[in-house]
């Protein structure tokens, strides 16, 4: 099942079923309202729209042409995010080049940001200033429904019920001065951006094993491709992180859980997911850093696809624009 957002004029836009290859849709009128609510009550309206997911196979008169261009992110808002990071080979890279010490922990890592806001998959993103670092980071990310406190992290895999792709965009000249403060990330991690469709595990097929995405994330910047790096090489599945994040308390139903970004041991061939990562391999093999991070009007685009090359969760495909171009109604 392949779930979407329409935009209908309101903060949570209106949930939509969406075909198999993506190019049609049907509205879940009269099952729930947007996504946050079929969280909420997801035992309740699994089944119906999973009905209603038929439809647009089956008859062609009762839907309607999807446009992912103008789809919201799945959840426009939500009540958390938390975000991993998982994949153990971005780390090595980032202690090799800035000869930082391992974290001696065998415990996930993950920080909470904000929720308020995802932005669609194609929508321009505002920044501040250049001078702050921009970048990209490809993820994948999973949706649970009520996860109780302790859950376990086989039990965990029962709760995710959609996986999505996501761009966690960051301002790296930002981090590390939040980061000396010993709180958490404020500045330094902007709303992330979503692509159209989230998908139920099962629309992965054999590509979700273990709780991971074992499939390759597509990214390009400026036209160009950046990276190729597969989810599989996760140290920790996704039910493993849900089980970390509620070790002491409730999930509310609607969390989203993030990757972090996926990073290959073999990153010579895979290319990477964000451009900090790019930057840490220029030091290891050059002595410096030779790549730029993001200027007004750059592009980026990320796509995972199926192993056959069937579509999947859409396109993120966005451009970076200065807030202060934004003019905003009085």
């Amino acid at each position: 099942m392949r779930l979407a957002t329409r935009n209908n004029g309101t903060p949570d836009g209106q949930l939509v079923v969406v075909s198999s290859d993506n190019d049609c849709f049907v509205a879940a009128n009269g099952i729930a309202t947007n996504l946050l609510d079929a969280m909420t009550r997801w035992a309740d309206v699994a089944g119906p729209l999973a009905a209603l997911a038929k439809q647009p196979e089956a008859n062609q008169d009762s839907a309607e042409a999807f446009d992912s261009a103008s789809a919201l992110a799945p959840l426009p808002r939500s009540w958390q995010w938390l975000d991993g990071s998982a994949f153990p080979q971005h780390g090595l890279l980032m202690q090799k080049a800035f000869h930082l010490p391992p974290i001696e922990s065998d415990r996930p890592l993950m920080y909470q940001g904000m929720s308020d806001r995802f932005y669609g998959g194609t929508a321009d993103v505002p920044f501040g200033s250049e001078k702050d670092g921009i970048d990209f980071e490809g993820e994948f990310a999973v949706i649970v429904d009520h996860v109780p406190m302790g859950t376990s992290a086989d039990d965990a895999m029962d709760h995710i019920k959609l996986v999505v792709q996501l761009n966690d965009w960051s301002l790296r000249t930002i981090a590390p001065i939040e980061m000396k403060t010993g709180f958490g990330w404020v500045q330094a991690k902007p709303a992330c951006s979503v692509a159209p469709v989230a998908v139920t595990p099962d629309e992965l097929g054999a590509s979700w094993s273990n709780g991971r995405v074992c499939l390759p994330l597509r990214v390009e910047w400026n036209g160009k491709r950046f990276g190729d790096a597969d989810g599989s090489e996760m140290e920790y599945g996704f039910h493993e992180l849900v089980a970390h994040a509620a070790a002491t308390r409730d999930l509310v139903a609607g969390t989203i859980i993030g990757s972090g970004t996926v990073s290959n041991r073999d990153y010579a061939n895979a290319g990477s997911s964000c451009i900090s990562e790019r930057r840490a391999i220029d030091m290891i093999e050059h002595g410096e850093p030779k790549t730029q991070f993001m200027s007004f009007g750059d592009r980026v685009r990320m796509e995972a696809r199926s192993r056959d090359g069937r579509p999947l969760f859409g396109v993120i495909d966005q451009s970076v624009t200065s807030a202060k171009t934004i003019v905003t109604e009085p």
